[in-house]
């Protein structure tokens, strides 16, 4: 049964580097779903508060595997 953990784990690693990256991804992508809507007027920016999220995840991201990096 192991080696079923073993190979779900590397397949799992194929995609998804680093765990933390990607939850902050599915958390904002589906806070965005259920928020956006709701707020009035918000359809036009619906867009920008996406990417600028995405960028400050992304620059937040590469920050730490920096600071990582250098130690």
């Amino acid at each position: 049964m192991r080696w079923i953990k073993s190979i779900a784990r590397e397949v799992l690693g194929l995609f998804v580097d680093d765990g933390s990256f990607a939850a902050a991804i599915v958390i904002w992508v589906a806070l965005c779903v259920v928020v956006l809507p709701r707020v009035a007027g918000c359809a036009r920016w619906a867009g920008p508060v996406i990417f600028v999220g995405l960028a400050l995840i992304l620059v937040e991201s590469a920050m730490r595997f920096a600071r990582r990096g250098t130690k």
